[in-house]
């Protein structure tokens, strides 16, 4: 029983340590565009991977996969390393949200798209209002030292369509990807690396 549940853990983190892997890869696909206030915002895949990896690991491997995946990216690029440790929580908040939902609230549906269409929009709805917070106080008042309250939200409000597309295209590919990996993974009978 007890090495049973050893092959278990270990299979669990392999596939935490895979999706950790695909989540700093996908950062790399992104468009970036300058906003007019300094700074730039991005247009990325990664959102649906962070997503992914709580509907597929549970709450607490896909914080760690969508965080530490996301938090590598920005260390090995000089223009995001400062926001490294931020990163870490915000982009793992969306993998503990999407596992949180799917794994607690919806957990008898776990298996269904609309379940993980949920959970992805709990989770991107979190991450939105927790990058807009981070973009207020740590970008406008820390890095660009604004000193008016306008400042600040105006790099917010500039930085709203791409938050709000990113976390669209998440919600749209993120639970049919969930879904397909699902099902994938009981025919291989792998399903002990599922939550």
């Amino acid at each position: 029983m007890n090495q049973n549940k050893t092959h278990q853990m270990l299979l669990k983190l392999a596939a935490a340590a895979v999706m950790t892997a695909i989540v700093f890869v996908s950062n790399y696909l992104r468009i970036t565009v300058p906003v007019p206030l300094g700074g730039t915002m991005a247009f990325t895949l990664a959102n649906i991977l962070c997503a992914l990896s709580g509907i597929l690991l549970g709450p607490w491997y896909g914080f760690l996969a969508a965080g530490l995946g996301s938090c590598f990216y920005d260390l090995t690029n000089p223009a995001y390393a400062i926001e490294a440790p931020i990163t870490l929580f915000t982009k793992g908040m969306y993998g503990l949200v999407a596992g949180l939902v799917l794994y607690g609230l919806l957990k008898s549906a776990k298996d269904r798209y609309g379940a993980q269409l949920a959970a992805t929009a709990c989770a991107a709805a979190t991450y939105m209002a927790l990058y807009l917070v981070k973009n207020y106080f740590f970008n406008g008042m820390f890095l660009q030292h604004f000193t008016e309250p306008v400042q600040c939200w105006t790099l917010v409000v500039s930085k709203v369509p791409a938050t709000i597309t990113n976390g669209v295209i998440a919600m749209v590919f993120a639970p049919v990807l969930g879904v397909a990996l699902m099902k994938a993974l009981r025919s291989a009978h792998l399903e002990k690396m599922l939550a």
